[in-house]
């Protein structure tokens, strides 16, 4: 059998992400698992101005590739030099999404097995302060000259890899390699310890920073598949780039059923605001219904924008479901409509101007606004939601006070109850917001045998 080969590529770029930088020099160093056997490298035209930051990083400026050739012009050499050998590179993915990309470009489609030498280097080598191409080759005593050049990079990182097959007593490199090995899919500074002990069960996972600061919260039905999921494929946008490159750490919470999951995820991005989570930020409420009393004495309902710290009596999604909802609290409760704004305009304030004329006694009208707000507020439903627990010894409960989210957690599974609410010891309260109650009571309204509706008096 032909003895398995190996190409060592480093490149140099116009920026960090494969969509929208290109390629300014490259070096392949084809390893045969013993010695160096070939070795090429050339700059390349971008075909794009190269950023004055980029020039300081590696001394590559625009006249030095000016006479390069395209990627076009070197694809079926790049292609000839990787086929059939596994790909390595110290932080892998990061070359291997550009040349890929590049190659697609150029009209070859094109996958290998790849090998990562940050990741192949902290199994190996344990306890380094650092795994940089830099630092390693100062606490392994590698030459490194002409850093931050495709052909310096490139022969640090053949030497690096030739030291590790040495070291390798364990047989690291090899478990790597293997088509099924999930490392090549792990995020080059994500330990993958953090990946190995994720459960196949319900619950919510936080991925951190370097600074242990928690960047993204996502909820799954099955935490190792979902996590897995943010690690495939091949997008090279700048967004899921840096977003792969700033995942350091995973931690996860086991939750009993996928409602539990959603809320606890939704609990902790309005608590933390992690930089990479924007999807639950479309679910805020956008307006509210507001009651309040004029210089002239008479109270007034409006449906108008919701502020950041102002309270409101109901909050909606839409202008058009607040509308209604004052229209038939006005129906319902004889209000003059002279007194409610429908929040059509925005004049920046809520008080109409009616006509003087035939208006109700005043005493008589704010009881009548009174009234509508105190049924809206006491048809609020209180009660719990019972499912299933993390395990047969417990269950898991939900409890919901006057219409808002008060709290979740769990019970053992032989606790009785004469009243639902004394569930509210058993949880742990949580900020109800817009999102979270229309999660609990759409699931409520699905699942009528797992409510315990608490009996007003």
């Amino acid at each position: 059998m032909k003895k398995q080969e190996y190409a060592i590529v480093d490149i140099e770029t116009t920026g960090g992400n494969a969509s929208g930088s290109r390629i300014t020099e490259i070096a392949i160093v084809i390893h045969d698992g013993t010695r160096v056997i070939d070795r090429w490298e050339t700059l390349v035209n971008p075909q794009k101005e190269i950023p004055l930051a980029i020039f300081s990083l590696t001394g590559i400026n625009n006249e030095m590739v000016l006479d390069a050739p395209i990627f076009d012009d070197i694809s079926e050499k790049v292609l000839e030099m990787l086929t059939d050998r596994i790909f390595v590179a110290h932080n892998v993915n990061f070359d291997y999404s550009f040349i890929r990309h590049q190659l697609e470009e150029s009209g070859f489609k094109w996958t290998a097995r790849k090998l990562c030498t940050v990741r192949a280097a902290r199994k190996i080598k344990l306890g380094l302060s650092s795994y940089s191409l830099g630092r390693l080759c100062h606490s392994l005593d590698i030459p490194l000259i002409n850093q931050h050049r495709a052909g310096g990079d490139a022969d640090a990182t053949a030497i690096l890899f030739s030291r590790l097959l040495q070291w390798d007593v364990e047989g690291e490199i090899e478990k790597m390699i293997k088509k099924t090995s999930q490392d090549q899919r792990l995020p080059p500074n994500l330990p993958p310890a953090d990946f190995e002990q994720l459960p196949e069960k319900p619950g919510v996972y936080y991925f951190y920073d370097q600074s242990k600061k928690v960047i993204y919260v996502g909820k799954a039905i099955n935490l190792k598949k979902r996590v897995a999921s943010h690690f495939s494929g091949h997008n090279v946008t700048p967004q899921r780039q840096n977003f792969l490159r700033d995942i350091h750490g995973i931690s996860f919470e086991v939750c009993a059923t996928e409602l539990m999951a959603l809320l606890l995820e939704c609990t902790e991005i309005k608590k933390l605001w992690p930089t990479y989570n924007r999807a639950l930020k479309r679910f805020d409420p956008k307006y509210g219904l507001y009651e309040y009393e004029a210089r002239s004495g008479y109270r007034y309902l409006a449906i108008g924008k919701l502020g950041k710290f102002q309270a409101c009596i109901e909050s909606f999604n839409s202008l058009y479901n607040g509308i209604n909802l004052l229209r038939s609290l006005a129906e319902q409760f004889s209000i003059d409509n002279r007194f409610c704004n429908y929040g059509m305009e925005d004049h920046g304030e809520f008080i109409p101007k009616p006509d003087r004329a035939s208006l109700p006694e005043v005493e008589q009208h704010n009881r009548q606004v009174e009234n509508a707000i105190d049924f809206l507020v006491k048809n609020r439903p209180s009660f719990a939601i019972i499912d299933k627990g993390r395990s047969a010894e417990e269950r898991s409960c939900i409890w919901v006070e006057k219409g808002h989210f008060y709290g979740m957690g769990y019970i053992a599974a032989d606790i009785g109850f004469t009243d639902p609410s004394e569930i509210k010891d058993y949880v742990t309260p949580c900020r109800s917001n817009h999102y979270s109650i229309q999660l609990i009571l759409t699931y409520a309204e699905k699942y009528p045998g797992k409510v315990l509706l608490k009996q007003t008096p």
